[in-house]
Order: C-alpha cells, then sequence, then structure tokens
C-alpha cells in the first residue's frame, strides 16, 4: 500500500476516535450509554442497524463462501434478511411498549421473572463474546491482506480503536461511527464489485469464466445441507441483543418498524454485493484462501487513492459489527447479571463507569477468542448455535402472545441448551447420524419444552420494573 491510501486509513481511524471522544459529552447515565437515550429516528436506525448486522460475516464471510460453492451460499444465508424484515413488521414495533426497557434481559425479566433475566443475561454475554470475536479475526484478515501484517497483530490494532471510541462514547458514539461506517460500505463495496466485474470484460465474460454450479439455485449443496445454513440464518442472528438495542433507541413504534424493516431490505442488495465480489476473486485469483477474497480484490484492482478509501470501508463494515456488539455485552452484563444479583443499589453514575470497563475487559476477552478461531464464519455458526436454541423463540413469543410463565422460559433456555452441547461435543457424532444440525435440534428441543412446561405451569412471575409496559 503506497503513502496516499495508508494515508486515508489513518484519517478513518482519527474520525472514529474523535467521535468517540465528542461523544463522552452527550453520555451522562445508562441510558444514554446502552439505548443513547431513546432518540433514534428511522433514517439513524436503519443506518446504524444495516451497518451493525452488515459485518466481518456479511462482507468477506459470504465473499468467501460464494467463492468456495457460489450463489447457493447467498440464497441460503438470505434467510437472514428476511428475517430482519419480519422482525420490523411484527417485533420491533411491540418492543417500545416496554418503558426503560435496555436489554433482551429486561424484557424476559417481564414475561418470564428474575431467573429468565439472570439466564438470558448468561447466555447472551457468551454470544456477544463470541459474534464480537468473529469479527476481530475478520479485521486482522483486512490488515493482513493489505498491510501484509500478522492476523494477530491487525486484530489488536483494530480492535484497540474499538475499544476507545466505544467504552468512552457509549451507544452515541456507537451510533455515530456506524452512520458514518453505512455510508462509506453503501458506496466503496459496490463501487469494489463493479470495477472488478469491468476488469474481467463485463458481466458475461464473469459468467462464461466460472462453473455452471456457481450460478445455480442449489449449487453442490444437498437440499438438507441448504436447509441447514437457512434456518442457521433465519435464527441464529435474529433479535440479537445489539439488534434489540436499537429498536429500543428509537423514540416510538413507528421509528422502530421503518429503520428496521428497511434495513433488511437493503440486507438482500448488500448479499448480493458481496457474493459477486467473492466470485470475480476467484476468476482473478483462483489460489487464494477464501476469506482472503474481498480484501485481495481490494488491494490488487483499485487505483492509487481509492485503495485507502475501500479500505477504510471495508474496516468500517467489521468495526461497526465489533462496536455494537462490544457495547451491548457491557450493557447486558451490568443489566441483567451485575445490578439485579450482584448490587441492586449501584449509584446511576457507578453503574456507567461499571459499564464502560466491563466494555474494555471484554474487548479483551473477543481480541483473545479472536486468536484462535479458525474461520469467519465458522466462528459465527458456533455463535449462532447459542442464541437460536436458547433465548430467541420464548422471547418472541413472549413479545408477540404476552405470554407469562417463569418455569417454561427457564426450562426452554436449559434444555435447548443442553441438546445443543451434547450433539456438537457429546461423544457419539449425532449430526452425521441424523442429518441434523445442532443448532436445529437445540430449537426443537427449546420449543417443545417451552410449550409442554408452559401448559403445565402457566404463571405470573414477579414483573421487572424496568421493563413496566406502557
Amino acid at each position: 500500500m503506497n503513502l496516499i491510501d495508508l494515508f486515508g486509513v489513518l484519517i478513518y481511524f482519527a474520525v472514529l476516535i474523535v467521535i468517540g471522544y465528542r461523544s463522552v459529552k452527550k453520555v451522562s447515565n445508562s441510558s444514554d450509554f446502552a439505548v443513547a437515550g431513546n432518540r433514534i429516528i428511522w433514517p439513524i436506525l436503519f443506518a446504524t442497524l444495516a451497518a451493525s448486522f452488515l459485518g466481518g460475516g456479511a462482507s468477506m464471510g459470504r465473499a468467501g463462501k460464494s467463492f468456495e460453492d457460489g450463489y447457493v451460499f447467498m440464497f441460503a444465508a438470505s434467510a437472514f434478511p428476511i428475517a430482519t424484515v419480519l422482525a420490523g413488521l411484527y417485533i420491533a414495533p411491540r418492543l417500545k411498549r416496554y418503558t426503560n426497557a435496555h436489554t433482551v434481559g429486561d424484557i424476559m425479566a417481564h414475561h418470564f421473572g428474575a431467573g429468565a433475566r439472570l439466564f438470558t443475561g448468561i447466555f447472551s454475554l457468551i454470544f456477544c463474546v463470541g459474534i464480537l470475536g468473529a469479527q476481530a479475526l475478520a479485521v486482522g484478515t483486512v490488515f493482513h491482506a493489505i498491510l501484509g501484517i500478522d492476523v494477530s497483530t491487525g486484530i489488536i490494532i483494530g480492535m484497540a480503536v474499538v475499544l476507545i471510541y466505544s467504552t468512552v462514547g457509549g451507544m452515541w458514539a456507537v451510533i455515530q461511527t456506524d452512520v458514518v461506517q453505512f455510508l462509506m460500505l453503501a458506496i466503496f463495496l459496490p463501487l469494489t464489485m463493479l470495477i472488478g466485474i469491468h476488469e474481467l470484460g463485463g458481466p458475461a465474460a464473469l459468467v462464461e469464466r466460472l462453473p455452471e454450479a456457481h450460478f445455480s439455485l442449489m449449487g453442490d449443496y444437498s437440499l438438507g445441507m441448504f436447509l441447514s445454513i437457512f434456518i442457521a440464518f433465519l435464527l441464529g442472528e435474529t433479535l440479537v441483543p445489539p439488534y434489540t438495542q436499537r429498536a429500543l433507541s428509537a423514540p416510538d413504534s413507528r421509528h422502530a418498524r421503518i429503520g428496521y424493516s428497511v434495513a433488511g431490505g437493503f440486507g438482500f442488495l448488500f448479499y448480493f454485493v458481496s457474493a459477486t465480489i467473492g466470485l470475480v476473486a476467484l476468476v482473478m485469483y483462483p489460489g487464494i484462501s477464501p476469506d482472503q477474497a474481498m480484501p485481495t480484490l481490494i488491494r490488487d484492482i483499485l487505483p492509487m487513492g481509492l485503495t485507502g478509501l475501500v479500505l477504510a470501508s471495508l474496516l468500517a463494515v467489521v468495526m461497526s459489527t465489533a462496536d455494537s456488539y462490544l457495547n451491548s455485552a457491557a450493557v447486558i452484563f451490568v443489566s441483567d447479571i451485575y445490578k439485579p444479583f450482584i448490587n441492586p443499589r449501584v449509584s446511576e453514575n457507578r453503574r456507567l463507569w461499571i459499564e464502560r470497563l466491563v466494555n474494555l475487559l471484554i474487548g479483551i476477552g473477543a481480541i483473545i477468542f479472536a486468536l484462535y478461531a479458525t474461520s469467519i464464519i465458522d466462528a459465527l455458526l458456533l455463535s449462532y448455535s447459542l442464541w437460536a436454541p436458547t433465548i430467541l423463540l420464548p422471547f418472541v413469543f413472549a413479545v408477540l402472545f404476552d405470554l407469562r410463565c417463569s418455569r417454561s422460559a427457564i426450562a426452554a433456555m436449559l434444555a435447548g441448551a443442553t441438546v445443543t452441547i451434547a450433539w456438537k461435543w457429546g461423544p457419539f457424532d449425532l449430526e452425521a447420524l441424523t442429518g441434523i444440525t445442532a443448532l436445529i435440534a437445540g430449537v426443537v428441543a427449546n420449543v417443545v419444552v417451552f410449550i409442554l412446561t408452559y401448559r403445565m405451569f402457566r404463571a405470573i412471575p414477579e414483573t421487572a420494573v424496568s421493563a413496566e409496559p406502557k
């Protein structure tokens, strides 16, 4: 990389740090740190949500899988924007019924009691750290491909910047940087795709030089494999803590509905761009590692000066997701674990500083996770298996149908987690024996146990004051 491009990247980092510094003045309490004072109107909500879920997996991860398998992975992974649109229409507006709610745990506590809050907090925290580790790995991958530095060093450099602005500025800094990052990815990644196709001689030349299976709906996937990936993306990241926080940050249900739904629609376009970049990279650099497809294309085909801007946009894609999960993990620990179960009388000022400290510590933990992860998509799918089989469906049932039964939620979460762990890490290869993935087995166990327990033990739990409905 030449000095002009390197200078562009350094300016981008400087802008993020300045935003974090300026955001300190807006963060006076935990509500500002967690949900930006509930003042995020729908265009900003759309931008920050899109920037959050279009991270390393949606960009480099999907480009890498398309490099290997073709458009079939894009079709399978399109389950996530479908789920996002549906959540925007039917779930996000209902979340605004819960005043003063900051987390999924606040809402679960209202419906299912304090025990459900604790288990929700624990599982959510583990999930967020896992996803954050995948994004940290993606940051290191970008630095390695573009600058040639070691992946581990790139992880540390990129995550250090995220830690600085997210720790001092909380959700205010995260949302402001997300808007900047969204604008960069929305402009420069499609531009990279168009330049790559032009270099190959146009769309017809790209089609001619790729295997036929790379353009089919099913590719080389079996129906079972396709459905497994589709369900993983349909459930694995739907309404996860950072995205639920975005809906809670909106001033009312209308802004939550529009912002969430439009972000899901944008996801379809972005997935096509990422997948096509992977196919262009396959034609131009067939011998590279799949995770290197997008950064290698950026490094080699773009003109001087533009490379630095597009590299910054690629970093923006990854860092926008990393900062969201980092902030959410810190808020979850304090709101769902520390305050209700360790120190209920914690002052507002002390709570804010604890959130900042935890934000820093969790970021360090995610860096360690990233240093041992094998690939971006593998890290994402591993983390997905900790969300859908535990929290997602009891949460959706509660919000949609106003269900209230402590035993049903806790039993379902524990059953889903137990079956998933046994399926994935038990002494027998149950996935090979049955053809059913651990995530699907865990979800089935979660739903069955929830329904059976709810029918047996309907009860009104103690209502959580922090999530009192309007």
